[in-house]
């Protein structure tokens, strides 16, 4: 609503010496100029600029006469001020222009400036007058005077004697008789019988006195405390016809003041709260309203210690109350009772090293026009004898502060409550919440304005079909979109009075004292008048509205002294001749506008309702209006002034109707008027016969009457309702919204029959149903079920100021004011309301229209965490609880598992028996949750199980849950999973571990792989030590459990339990040939592998069927298998091992797997890329036909090895991109130079292109080398050979058989190899001819094993396992390093050795994007 901004000025005074301070500062009713007063000194002091212009000083001989000066009061036409002095007297002064000089201060422009000196009201606006006082008349009212208050054209002074003296202008009584108080009758209301009981003679007189004009009478507050209300019975103000009212409650008044637009009177009391009353129409007593107190909540330390209250002050526009105590302090209170702001807290009362501050103590204060400013006479009584007396600081010194506030646009121009929208004035600038919007609708270009005009013109958004803004653009961030107005406008125009903002949030209009501007936030340019004389011709005088293009307002001609109702093109330049402009019988006081219609409200207290269209003839575009209707509303409004807002909607009560005529439902309907915060509606007459006429035009069609009218709600501050329409969420588009200061908000919700059945005659077809929120509510966001609005921030800066300074300055003592964009969700407080209410039917069909939101969840388990917290900690028993209805609510949505335990895990643990006596025991809920394979809400759940169980049930459930996430390989939480078993075992349940409420993109897809050579088993970063095991360390491995990495006690009964859980899921693996997750799991849990299968050698680490486990490897690691030639020519590379054909057809057998496309790292630099140019470039790409797998199947083989490391690097992820970029360039470079040397000849080309075509992903590569590394440290030989065949590099199958012929290996186990290899050998001729070159090539060592196989001896069979590998150590480290020598692969690939690819692999595990999922992967051709 209002919103402090910056720090307060200072305005020096140079009145006097500090001997006389100014204590007391008074507005005139224009609020230019103020008067202050200091005992002996009357200064008048201009509004913009903020400067002295004149001071009358009291003569020391007439200043003793008459005593210090005490109270002032301007007459209505600021042409005289009264002064009430301490001796009784009244001095009246009469303020005229100085002769000569008109003006005190004038503005010096440069030269060629485009002001214009010559325009009419200029130098009024621009120039500070020059003033002067002079003393007219002495009036002696020969007792102290208490109060003075301005009516009307008399002065109305309370003497201490019990006396009201009214009292002319000119300083006479003009004969009437001062009216004693203890004449004047008083009762509890008006009603009573005429003879009321009377003050009584002892010492009562009025303390505080104020006029109220709408409710004709005074709000007093006597000298005992007492509160009351005087009224005059009829025109003539005499003792005989006065009459007062008691406010029965109060006895320790000390201030009042009066709103009188809303007709309330707040009273000051002792206790520090502020009692608001009203007057009760039917009987004329006085009715509590509300009270603005502290509460102890937020307030703890200093809610009953503010002292008395001193001063209440309404803001100028009525919507707004400032007040402030003895004590010291401000606080900013909505109409209703929202405080807004208080400076007894935060910043405003602490340093920002804790200590507190003295708060600022006010002796006097006034608004500025419009409630841009608080003008605050500030002052300190007495000093603390701590503070030195050289460090005072400047604000214990009085002087005059000037506050600086922003404020709502709502609070002047109300139409702007059926926007989404929130739109803050300040005194020189506005601030949106929409800025993103004008970006994202349209990017910022030079011609922005040419190209703007055709899209808006032809814009989907017309009034009726306009959708929500999106939460992107409305919530986006929480800075403001400040634009600032333009000076030229503001120079002869200030201050801004009315502002608003289209639909679209991408144009506004402001109203300054005459004309209006507005500017686009797509070319951001301000468009005022051409001709100035038309805009200082104009006077707005209710509000203004956007309609599509169009600016719809209401002003008064100055010129023609005629009201008007104006409509300007946004498009057209600003002149009169491009407007519409139509007549109008009285002063217009609101306006507001819905789909094509525009409703004005106007003195004569009638309501008109007009038809607005655009019309287009030839090249000008203007909008025609038309007079609808008119209601006379005189019989129901007491005061014209009182109507805060009038607002057409479609909100109705019959629903019935709108089922049946759904067309209908978005009609302006109903009248909403806002009289004094009691909200109205009347409805349009469907009573009489209904008449529909198809022919005409909706603006010959007779409207139909008005209903009498309906009060709907009290204390309304703002009425929210759109004119959108959406069938997915009727219930909050076909709402109305209210806002209701302390009370909270309220919403009128419609309540529809499900399935179109028959509604039900006894059920209400709308329900009020109020809620709280934390924020002042500005604008509401209908179907994102939010509320927007705006808080205020502090920062301190008294850091740069050090406390020996001599004064400390404002910025110290202040913290720096930012207002800051907030929102909050409301839905669970209405689904809450609902439930409570029986009304679960329309709480489910609410809900399931809102379950797409993203935040919908958060709504779930907000609404279950209240009613659990409110129940559960209840004192008194709850006679009926709300938990298990909502409970039973949250069930019907999918995420109720999640809720659940979301919320309990946010609750203390006292309340959770009560939580799952309503929701279901927590053992079923965790077993839900693996059903759903929803595991990470089951690990929640684990963690209330160990609080609620015994630590079996728990250990129990953890098992599963291990289990279940081990075979789903998510790695993250079988890590956590560990941990948690392990606490529970040694007893650490009472810090449980921390569950992931998401799964992380682990690295599942890879391992996790050595780097510098040397194998570190992927610790993870929580629970392994970070320690490498080299591989030479690998070699004897501890032959008990793999205890070491998890504790120092390794015979644990934990770890063993933990252990055999990791060995029988690793045994599963294998037994299923799943090498890929065997290494996965390995990498991930630091699973000591090689161990393992030393162990498991000849049980489960031994190969059942050799072809099997090819096939499978093939598919795992998207492997090709290989592809021969259809004809035979000898081949140009060494081993004769391919040959290439003419035609490049390339033969498949039918057995094959479809092989998808590759997924492919880029290469790694450390790489030597002189050897590798072609080893590094990534795998051709296949495109297989799936279709028919019978029969051979023929492809062409496209040969494009340059361009695959481009393309390499546009197809990764944008790390891969950012990690490899650096090098791109290199490559392209040294590929190039390398392609000009090379000269291949058509047949080596062909079979490059078969070596890539037979090739896996780079990664695949690496991990089944790793793999081969880990089988062979192991002595797994048979698993070494199937890896082997499928990399095609006989070095492997050399290697191992040296091994074979070197060391004492099982029997068994070279018996299993050549069977197998004989198993290979015949599928291969049968279904995969693609293998038969290399089994060709490795024949003469399969001769050898079958020789050694057959004169082995059996006791062989029986050697330790662990020797093997220390035997095979030094062979294989040198086979390894030389496996380029052996190798029957191309040069081409020498950089792709083992060691070479170890590093390679290291980091394709760390660039790896994705986890790898069988058949995701898309056929492309390269």
């Amino acid at each position: 609503m209002y919103f402090l901004s910056g720090w307060p000025k200072r305005l020096l005074c140079p009145v006097g010496s500090p001997a006389e301070p100014p204590f007391h500062i008074q507005t005139d009713s224009q609020r230019a100029f103020f008067a202050v007063l200091a005992p002996a000194h009357l200064s008048i002091w201009y509004s913009r600029p903020s400067v002295l212009i004149v001071t009358y000083k009291e003569l020391a001989k007439s200043s003793t006469q008459f005593g210090s000066y005490k109270q002032v009061e301007w007459r209505p036409d600021s042409t005289m001020i009264a002064v009430s002095t301490a001796n009784g007297y009244i001095l009246f002064f009469h303020i005229a222009s100085a002769r000569g000089d008109k003006y005190l201060y004038e503005p010096i422009y440069p030269k060629g400036s485009p002001q214009v000196k010559g325009t009419p009201h200029f130098k009024e606006e621009q120039y500070a007058p020059s003033l002067h006082l002079e003393m007219k008349k002495v009036l002696d009212l020969q007792a102290p005077i208490i109060s003075l208050q301005s009516m009307l054209e008399d002065l109305l002074v309370a003497t201490s004697d019990g006396l009201l003296h009214l009292i002319h202008w000119e300083g006479m009584t003009n004969g009437r008789k001062a009216i004693n108080l203890c004449t004047v009758p008083f009762s509890v209301d008006l009603q009573s019988s005429r003879a009321g009981s009377f003050l009584g003679f002892e010492d009562v007189h009025i303390k505080d006195m104020e006029y109220c004009a709408t409710l004709d009478g005074f709000a007093v507050v006597f000298n005992d405390g007492r509160v009351g209300f005087i009224t005059p019975m009829s025109s003539r103000f005499t003792a005989e016809q006065l009459r007062g009212v008691w406010a029965q409650d109060v006895m320790d008044g000390t201030c009042v003041a009066v709103n009188n637009k809303y007709r309330l009177m707040a009273f000051g009391c002792a206790s520090g709260s502020v009692q608001v009353y009203t007057i009760d129409n039917t009987t004329g007593a006085m009715q509590l309203s509300h009270k603005l107190e502290l509460t102890p909540k937020q307030y703890p330390d200093i809610w009953n210690k503010t002292g008395a209250v001193k001063l209440i002050k309404w803001s100028p526009d009525n919507s707004v109350v400032m007040v402030t105590w003895e004590h010291g302090g401000l606080s900013l209170w909505s109409v209703f009772g929202a405080q807004l702001i208080c400076t007894l807290g935060g910043d405003f009362a602490y340093r920002s090293d804790g200590t507190k501050k003295e708060p600022l103590k006010i002796s006097s204060m006034s608004w500025g026009a419009e409630g841009y400013h608080l003008w605050v006479i500030s002052g300190y009584g007495s000093q603390n004898a701590d503070v030195e007396s050289d460090m005072k600081s400047t604000a214990n010194e009085p002087g005059i502060l000037q506050f600086q506030f922003i404020k709502s646009a709502l609070t002047v121009n109300p139409c702007m409550s059926n926007q989404e929208q929130v739109l803050l004035q300040g005194e020189d600038r506005l601030y949106l919440n929409c800025g993103d919007a004008s970006q994202a609708q349209n990017p910022r270009n030079s011609s922005a304005h040419s190209e703007h005009k055709p899209i808006r013109e032809k814009s989907p958004f017309s009034d009726g079909s306009l959708d929500s803004q999106g939460l992107s653009t409305l919530l986006g961030h929480r800075h403001w979109h400040v634009v600032q107005i333009s000076s030229t406008y503001l120079e002869s125009n200030w201050p801004i009075r009315f502002s608003a903002i289209d639909k679209l949030g991408q144009n506004v209009a402001v109203v300054g004292k005459f004309g209006f501007a507005h500017y686009s936030l797509l070319t951001k340019k301000w468009k005022l008048f051409g001709n100035i004389t038309q805009e200082q011709n104009m006077i707005v005088t209710g509000g203004l509205a956007w309609w599509n293009d169009f600016i719809v307002l209401a002003c008064y001609n100055l010129n023609d002294r005629q009201e008007e109702l104006r409509v300007y093109l946004r498009t057209s330049n600003l002149d009169n001749a491009f407007a519409h402009v139509t007549k109008v019988q009285a002063e217009t006081l609101l306006l507001s506008v819905f789909r094509d219609m525009v409703i004005l409200f106007r003195a004569d207290c009638s309501i008109c309702l007009y038809s607005i269209e655009r019309k287009t003839d030839g090249v000008n575009t203007t909008a025609s209006i038309q007079v609808l209707q008119e209601v006379s509303m005189s019989r129901y409004i007491p005061h014209p002034f009182l109507v805060v807002s009038v607002t057409l909607t479609s909100v109705r009560t019959e629903t019935g109707i709108t089922l049946k005529m759904p067309h209908q439902a978005c009609d302006a309907e109903s009248i909403m008027l806002n009289l004094a915060g009691q909200l109205i509606m009347m409805q349009r007459d469907r009573s009489g016969p209904q008449i529909r006429e198809k022919d005409n035009s909706p603006n010959q069609r007779k409207l139909l009457p008005f209903c009498p009218p309906v009060v709907l709600a009290q204390s309304v501050e703002n009425v929210w309702t759109t004119c959108r329409a959406n069938k997915q969420k009727r219930h909050l588009l076909e709402a109305l919204w209210l806002s209701c200061g302390g009370a909270g908000m309220k919403v009128w919700l419609p309540l529809f029959p499900r399935d179109h059945r028959k509604p039900h005659s006894f059920l209400s077809r709308r329900i009020m149903l109020p809620f709280h929120i934390n924020i002042y509510p500005l604008a509401v966001l209908f179907e994102d079920a939010l509320v927007l609005g705006a808080v205020n921030d502090t920062l301190l800066y008294d850091c740069l100021y050090t406390r020996g300074n001599a004064k400390e300055q404002l910025e110290v003592l202040f913290p720096f004011c930012v207002v800051e964009r907030t929102s909050q969700i409301y839905l669970h407080h209405i689904l809450r309301q609902l439930l409570v209410r029986n009304l679960g039917e329309q709480a489910l069909l609410l809900a399931q229209s809102c379950a797409a939101l993203p935040y919908f969840p958060h709504v779930l388990e907000l609404m279950l965490h209240e009613v659990l917290e409110e129940e559960a900690t209840s004192r008194e028993p709850i006679p009926d609880p709300l938990l298990p209805t909502v409970a039973k609510f949250i069930t019907e949505f999918p995420l109720f598992l999640q809720t659940v335990v979301h919320c309990a895990r946010k609750t203390e643990y006292a309340l959770w028996n009560y939580l799952f006596a309503a929701v279901g025991n927590p053992k079923d809920l965790f077993e839900e949750c693996l059903m759903a394979q929803d595991l990470d809400t089951a690990a929640s759940y684990l963690i209330i199980l160990q609080n609620m169980e015994v630590p079996a049930v728990s250990r129990q459930h953890a098992t599963l849950l291990f289990n279940t996430a081990l075979e789903q390989g998510k790695w993250d939480l079988c890590r956590h999973m560990i941990r948690f078993l392990k606490a529970i075992g040694s007893g650490e349940s009472e810090t449980p571990p921390p569950t992931p409420t998401t799964q992380e993109p682990s690295s599942s897809g890879g391992f996790e792989f050595f780097r510098n050579r040397s194998i570190s088993l992927s610790q993870s970063a929580e629970t392994l030590p970070a320690s490498k095991l080299n591989l030479q360390k690998t070699l004897s491995m501890p032959s008990g459990p793999s205890g070491k990495r998890w504790s120092k006690d390794s015979d644990s009964a934990e770890n063993m339990y933990i252990d055999m859980m990791l060995w029988r899921h690793a045994r599963r693996l294998l037994e299923e040939v799943r090498l890929k997750d065997l290494g996965c799991f390995a990498a991930q849990l630091g699973f000591e592998l090689i161990g393992w299968l030393c162990k498991e050698r000849t049980r489960a680490a031994r190969v059942e069927d050799f072809v099997i486990a090819l096939k499978r490897l093939h598919k795992d690691f998207l492997w090709p298998f290989p592809v021969i030639p259809i004809s035979s020519i000898s081949s140009p590379f060494k081993n004769g091992k391919y040959r290439t054909g003419g035609g490049e057809q390339l033969l498949k057998s039918q057995s094959a797997d479809p092989f998808l496309n590759l997924e492919t790292d880029p290469g790694v630099p450390s790489a030597p890329r002189s050897q590798s140019w072609l080893g590094s470039i990534s795998s051709t790409h296949q495109e297989i036909d799936t279709a028919s797998s019978h029969g051979p199947q023929t492809q062409d083989a496209f040969l494009s090895p340059l361009l695959n490391k481009g393309d390499e690097c546009s197809i990764g992820s944008a790390t891969d991109l950012t990690e490899t970029s650096s090098m791109v360039d290199g490559d392209w470079m040294m590929v190039d130079e390398n392609f000009s040397t090379l000269s291949l000849t058509q047949s080596e080309l062909e079979h490059i292109s078969m070596e890539l075509a037979s090739k896996g992903p780079h990664k695949s590569q690496v991990q089944l080398r790793y793999l081969l590394h880990i089988f062979m440290e192991a002595g797994c030989l048979d698993w070494c050979i199937v890896i082997g065949l499928i990399l095609r590099e006989s070095s492997i199958i050399n290697q191992v058989f040296g091994l074979t012929q070197s060391s004492e290996i099982d029997g068994e186990m070279l018996q299993n190899i050549k069977t197998g290899l004989h198993a290979i050998d015949r599928w291969a001729s049968t279904d995969c001819p693609g293998y038969k070159p290399f089994l060709n090539v490795i024949k003469p060592q399969l001769q050898r094993l079958s020789d050694i196989t057959e004169e082995q001896i059996q006791p062989e069979a029986f050697q330790p396992a662990n020797k093997v590998p220390e035997q095979a150590a030094s062979p294989r480290a040198e086979e390894s390093r030389s496996s380029t020598c052996h190798s029957n692969s191309p040069p081409g690939e020498a950089g792709n050795s083992s060691a070479a690819s170890w590093t390679e692999g290291s980091m394709a595990g760390s660039q790896e994007e994705e986890p790898l999922q069988d058949g995701t992967y898309d056929c492309t051709i390269s």
